[in-house]
């Protein structure tokens, strides 16, 4: 990257960090990476301490939110090296996502220079607990000083790590939403932008008040079709189809959606991206059809469902059904630790000298 910065801590706060305690998105590591957009191009590319920002209070992401971002992990092998798991994903994925917000494409070559490099600093911050990672979050939002609803000219690209402890450490219970929405068609249901998730927090909280862990969203149209899981895609295993809805417009674009669906596919599963009504669901359940529900995401890896309430039924699912998604789970987990050879060439070893070509 031309003229990229290094500017290194004189003391590391590693030392106070509890790796056997993590709470999720609580604890950041040492060093921080940024680039900004002036308007033509991105320049000043630097990692520097970690610090905080001086933001004016006329800051256009905060007024109309042209914010995006991603979430990666970073985790280890047998051998020490730091790995990434698929990321030039990522960047395809980040820059969909700014395309839709219309905000300035990131170049992989920065986007791969700049994750290799910080997790290459940082790799000391990758805890060595299982079910443990180093969180990436790839962060762009708007940086025009201007109380006035157009695209900002200027934006800030930043990536920030930060050691995690499992997401969702035991199965969950969710709750089908069929009053609020979270996108609709034409939407930015896709883009992974801020107001997604801020517009999901109400529904969310009162699902927890009724205890459960997160709530499956259904279509804004007919309120009938399953969309995705909070912040998770949604598979569900038939006794002859595994399901999960297509990427119309409205559900995220997830990697890990992706991978699941390549490791059903290689071992045989009858796999299927189609509209899927709640009501076929409740039906294949009590018909004994419906095996497993689970969910997939970076964050949460492969999460399995214990329970699914839709008005006043309560679909209750078997833990010793199982098996599909503990096989992804495992596969997944395996390369990302390089306890088994990736044959799929998921898995990218940290390089911090790397140089991709534009």
């Amino acid at each position: 990257m031309k003229d990229l910065t290094i500017n290194l801590t004189s003391e590391s706060r590693i030392s106070k960090v509890d790796f056997h305690n993590l709470p999720f998105g609580k604890i950041i590591s040492d060093h921080m990476f940024e680039i900004d957009f002036d308007g033509k191009e991105w320049v000043n590319p630097r990692i520097s301490p970690v610090h905080k920002m001086e933001i004016s209070p006329m800051n256009m992401a905060l007024h109309y939110g042209q914010s995006i971002f991603e979430g990666m992990k970073a985790s280890r092998s047998q051998d020490g090296t730091p790995l990434l798991f698929r990321p030039e994903l990522h960047s395809q994925r980040l820059n969909e996502s700014a395309h839709r917000m219309c905000m300035p494409k990131l170049p992989l070559s920065i986007f791969m220079e700049a994750v290799h490099t910080l997790v290459g600093i940082d790799q000391e911050w990758i805890p060595k607990i299982e079910g443990s990672a180093l969180y990436l979050r790839p962060l762009m939002f708007a940086t025009d000083e201007m109380v006035g609803v157009k695209s900002s000219d200027t934006f800030k690209f930043l990536i920030i790590c930060l050691p995690v402890g499992p997401y969702y450490p035991k199965p969950i219970k969710l709750l089908v939403e069929n009053h609020f929405i979270r996108a609709a068609p034409g939407g930015v249901g896709e883009a992974k932008t801020a107001g997604n998730y801020a517009a999901a927090l109400y529904p969310s909280k009162l699902a927890r008040d009724k205890g459960y862990d997160q709530v499956i969203w259904l279509d804004a149209i007919h309120n009938e079709y399953v969309q995705e899981c909070g912040t998770m895609n949604i598979f569900f295993v038939f006794k002859d189809e595994v399901v999960t809805p297509a990427t119309t417009g409205t559900i995220l674009k997830g990697i890990t959606r992706e991978s699941a669906l390549e490791i059903c596919r290689s071992n045989g599963y009858n796999v299927s991206e189609r509209e899927l009504s709640i009501d076929e669901v409740l039906q294949k359940y009590h018909a004994g059809e419906l095996v497993e529900v689970f969910g997939t995401g970076t964050v949460a890896l492969v999460a399995n469902v214990e329970e699914i309430s839709y008005n006043d039924e309560i679909m209750k699912l078997d833990p010793n059904k199982w098996q599909l998604s503990t096989s992804i789970r495992n596969e997944i987990n395996h390369m990302r630790f390089g306890t088994m050879e990736d044959k799929r060439g998921w898995t990218v070893p940290v390089n911090e000298s790397i140089s991709i070509p534009v």
